[in-house]
């Protein structure tokens, strides 16, 4: 899925350029969870948010049952399941480690927004996992795919990464749990 390709930078130095995952997406898909790019961790499981200290998996395992102690691709299935598919705004970029302050701004290229919105067109929200993610779609996503979303309600969600550490796993749990409630209105934030 994850590809690195090597190349000399500016200064002769030798850079590798991480490619993301393709999408986690099921044909219902209703919210879109858009990261950065996935960490080292991640690549080296070749599964998203595979850093164990990463929350996603533990707050999907609270709203949704998709838990860590499961299969990653029960995880994945659960998700789809419930109308969630899972991206990164990035297609690929250089970035040395995980963190998403080390994204080289010149090497980042966008993913396919177009495309994805044209093939799912029942999204109807897109939650960004940080405010790096949101800033990144900002600058990279052009103005006319920008309007393939006019239909699209966008939140900025707090970050699951460990590196975002001033906010708490409950404060975190309760920001979240909006995806559970707009995907079941009826059945409150968290089910």
């Amino acid at each position: 899925m994850q590809k690195s390709d090597e190349f000399r930078g500016t200064a002769g130095v030798l850079v590798s350029v991480t490619e993301g995952f393709p999408p986690l997406l099921g044909p219902g898909a209703r919210v879109l969870v858009l990261g950065s790019l996935p960490s080292q961790k991640s690549l080296q499981k070749n599964q998203y948010y595979g850093h164990p200290q990463n929350v996603f998996w533990r707050i999907m395992a609270e709203l949704f049952g998709a838990g860590a102690d499961l299969a990653y691709a029960d995880r994945v299935a659960i998700l789809t399941q419930n109308g969630i598919a899972v991206w990164d705004v990035l297609a690929s970029s250089v970035r040395p480690g995980s963190m998403d302050s080390d994204i080289d701004q010149k090497t980042a290229t966008a993913n396919d927004f177009a495309t994805l919105l044209r093939e799912n067109t029942g999204i109807r929200l897109v939650c960004f996992n940080g405010q790096a993610a949101a800033k990144l779609f900002d600058r990279l996503v052009d103005e006319q795919t920008r309007q393939s979303f006019s239909a699209v309600d966008f939140v900025t969600m707090p970050s699951t990464s460990p590196g975002y550490a001033a906010m708490s796993f409950a404060e975190k749990l309760e920001r979240w749990s909006y995806v559970a409630a707009v995907l079941d209105p009826v059945a409150g934030a968290i089910r």
